[in-house]
């Protein structure tokens, strides 16, 4: 159980660390070309301004800022495109590995010679014979 619990800490761990480097690679890499591509929107800028409330007219209008749930939501699918590729990768080489013990195991054993109690055996009767 301890081992259990140990492999987890380093899994959650090594996710955290993971999650900062696709964190990093969605801002610093990904996402300037794809603002550069619409025209250099800022997604983390758009926002709906409502119109201000009568009942408070000096304060500030309030903003729905769609624009970062956007950004939100693409990291997230970035991230979760990043992990399956790396899941899948895993995969694919725990199944080479799988397929390559099979494939040992399914390989016919070379012929046994006979034991050294048959060959005296053998031996034994050759020379009652002679």
């Amino acid at each position: 159980m301890r081992g259990n619990v140990m492999d987890m800490a380093v899994g959650v761990i090594i996710g955290g660390a993971f999650g900062k480097i696709v964190s990093s690679l969605v801002n610093d890499v990904i996402m300037p070309p794809i603002g550069w591509l619409i025209g250099g929107i800022n997604f983390t800028e758009l926002s709906l301004k409502l119109p201000v409330n009568p009942l408070t007219p000096d304060k500030d209008p309030v903003t729905i800022n769609y624009g970062q749930f956007l950004q939100t939501t693409l990291d997230f699918i970035i991230v979760a495109f990043c992990i399956f590729l790396l899941i899948k990768g895993i995969n694919k080489l725990s199944n080479l590995k799988k397929k390559e013990e099979e494939a040992a195991a399914a390989a016919p054993e070379a012929p046994k010679g006979p034991t050294q109690e048959e060959l005296l055996a053998e031996i034994r009767d050759l020379l009652k014979q002679k």
